[in-house]
């Protein structure tokens, strides 16, 4: 990419969509287009299809979606089918048709069996059965990987797919009702500990195991790909390192400062057992993450707390 090149962050309001804005602008890239939903509604063909012929972006970052934690995925299945198929099927399908030059799509770790091998490699994908509450996430978004790869197969289109891990950081959506695991914590224990209460309860048995990755980190090598990579296979994004739901928690208590107990609730579904990327061939390319957990979660925390008033919650 040029420094001049048209550039479409679709889904630009959201966590991982502003921080791709974030930073590409600044890196000096001078023509960063976005779309609000009232001005071009992704899920509407027609709609999509005219923003493309009119603006003419070079280089596209497909990072909306619908997205949630277990009990918004659970609750809500064909919306999280139908919607992420729409995007997806109009955004690749306008891009194509309209001449850009290279598009990326952004899907999840989701994607891969529940009782896949760990770490969890690319060819993994499809070989086993999907995680229950998340699969129609999941079923939408490898279809949005076979799309890419069709495309590429029968027009030669230029589109990579990468597979994050967790992600976390400013811009998360904190709502209890259909926010992540993380997100989801940090609440908790601020609420807690403003309150003064004694304990907090965590979903689950605190025993499953997952990776984060802090959403600036995968900015930079959604950047990083989109210079430097042009293959059909997709490409894992994360630490290769994890730890257990109850690690987590110890560790956001510490941060937020809460001093009471954490009590788990085994009644509430615990989700994937594990899920640990396998990120050879992201290193191989040259590209690795650099923010810290620990820290990137106390980042996390000052963000909540100065936009308490703002955030989704």
């Amino acid at each position: 990419m040029r420094k001049d090149s048209r550039i479409f962050v679709a889904g630009h309001r959201g966590l991982v969509g502003s921080a791709i804005c974030r930073r590409l602008n600044g890196d000096g890239y001078e023509n960063v287009l976005t779309q609000s939903r009232s001005e071009t509604d992704l899920t509407d063909p027609a709609q999509v299809q005219r923003f493309f012929a009119d603006a003419c972006p070079e280089y596209v970052f497909l990072a909306a979606a619908k997205v949630g934690g277990i009990h918004a995925n659970d609750s809500a299945p064909a919306e999280f089918l139908r919607d992420n198929l729409q995007i997806q099927l109009n955004v690749i399908d306008a891009a194509y048709r309209n001449g850009v030059q290279k598009l990326e799509f952004l899907g999840s770790s989701c994607i891969y069996p529940k009782l896949a091998p760990q770490p969890m490699k690319e060819e993994h994908l499809l070989t086993g059965a999907l995680e229950p509450t998340n699969e129609w996430y999941a079923i939408a978004k490898i279809a949005g990987i076979k799309q890419c790869q069709a495309y590429r197969r029968q027009y030669g289109f230029n589109a990579i797919s990468l597979m994050p891990t967790n992600l976390y950081g400013p811009g998360d959506n904190f709502d209890l009702q259909n926010s992540h695991v993380l997100p989801a914590l940090i609440r908790k224990f601020h609420e807690a500990r403003e309150a003064g209460e004694q304990t907090v309860t965590v979903w689950g048995s605190g025993t499953p195991r997952r990776e984060f990755l802090h959403v600036d980190d995968l900015a930079d090598a959604c950047i990083f790909l989109m210079q430097h990579y042009d293959g059909e296979g997709i490409v894992n994004i994360g630490w290769g390192e994890d730890l257990s739901i109850a690690e987590l928690a110890g560790m956001v208590k510490e941060v937020v400062g809460f001093e009471g107990e954490i009590v788990y609730d085994r009644d509430k579904p615990d989700g994937t057992p594990r899920k640990l990327m396998d990120t050879s061939r992201l290193t191989g390319l040259g590209w690795r993450p650099r923010i810290a957990l620990r820290d990137g979660l106390a980042d996390t925390y000052r963000w909540f707390c100065d936009n308490r008033g703002s955030v989704r919650a």
